[in-house]
């Protein structure tokens, strides 16, 4: 297995996804503030922004994991990196929440500390129990999926060296994931793992099919357009635990598209390489982490605006992005991108 020739090592229009995912799931954390405006009906559906960025982790992490398994210290290497990626920001959430629990949480910052489920944030493990989490904590449930995943994942890609039985697992947990969440089963929390994992399967099927099958360039837009066009045409056709799985069809299929036509001189592929978009996927992880957490704390400023009806609503919205965005940007310069850096020694 090796990457296409065609296929570049960096994918800019990917980011511009990335941005665009973020940007729905903060729309829809303010969809209360929405109502009555045109974009309240999208911003109903910007949960389904967490789907997007499971293909695109589920397709670059293994997109990794298959290009580097023969390396020496593969597993040790992969695994600093995420770390170095995904802890700090994770664990500076905690501590700022939980040092200032009378804003973020409301009990005085011992008692918040002593209740805090603190075994379930170190192993990335809240998502999986009945446990009622601080809202600026909440977006978490996302990344302990995604560490959940790439924990077991990673060592069977490493160690399984036949594309069919990767394939193999990777279509079962296509098929599990809409049959569990059908089931309904009273263990299992609505952000339960296997429950959430279609879109980083077909993320990992992806770049599995592209790293063992030969296809043309041709072939591959092919599935792309018709994945799209299936996905998101069924979407009003399916039961609601399908509902998730044609999503990620027809997101998978999208991003497919944007792979095979990486570097076109047309005004989408424009658009996602650079500007606005690009920014906010370069900045996407420390906007996930800490947009509800600015929500809360400039949470006097929605009160001032409650007067206003639907301006001040837009207000806030506006309010809450712009904010949201500064802290971000201020994370990633003075913290992620610093930390980043060190990934040259992995």
């Amino acid at each position: 297995m090796q990457r296409p020739t065609w296929l570049p090592n960096y994918l800019p229009e990917l980011d511009g996804v990335r941005g665009l995912a973020i940007l729905w799931v903060v729309l829809y954390h303010c969809h209360p503030r929405l109502q009555g405006t045109w974009l309240y009906g999208a911003s109903l559906w910007g949960w389904s922004g967490v789907i997007l960025f499971f293909i695109l982790s589920g397709f670059l992490i293994t997109a990794i994991l298959l290009g580097t398994r023969d390396q020496p210290r593969a597993m040790h290497n992969f695994h600093a990196r995420r770390a170095l990626r995904i802890w700090p920001v994770y664990a500076l959430v905690l501590i700022v929440v939980y040092l200032n629990a009378p804003w973020f949480i409301g009990p005085p910052v011992w008692e918040a500390v002593k209740t805090a489920p603190w075994l379930a944030y170190i192993f990335f493990a809240q998502n999986l129990f009945h446990l009622t989490l601080p809202p600026a904590i909440g977006p978490t449930w996302a990344v302990a999926i995604e560490e959940q995943y790439y924990f077991v994942w990673a060592p069977v890609v490493h160690r399984l060296r036949r594309p069919w039985i990767l394939a193999t697992l990777l279509a079962v947990a296509l098929v599990a994931s809409p049959v569990l969440r059908h089931a309904n089963l009273h263990w299992m929390t609505p952000t339960f793992t296997l429950i959430h994992l279609d879109g980083l399967a077909w993320g990992s099927l992806l770049a599995l099919g592209m790293y063992t099958l030969r296809w043309s360039r041709r072939v591959w837009l092919a599935l792309g357009l018709g994945g799209t066009v299936l996905g998101l045409g069924t979407t009003q056709l399916v039961p609601g635990a399908m509902l998730d799985s044609a999503l990620a069809v027809g997101f998978t299929g999208i991003i497919l598209t944007l792979i095979v036509t990486t570097g076109a001189r047309n005004p989408l592929c424009a658009v996602l390489r650079r500007g606005p978009l690009a920014y906010y996927g370069r900045i996407s992880y420390g906007l996930y982490m800490t947009h509800i957490s600015v929500f809360i704390f400039f949470g006097w400023f929605d009160a001032r605006m409650n007067a206003y009806g639907t301006a001040g609503n837009l207000a806030v919205v506006g309010f809450r992005l712009a904010m949201s965005t500064v802290v971000a940007t201020v994370l990633w310069y003075g913290f992620e991108r610093q930390i980043l850096k060190l990934k040259k020694y992995f």
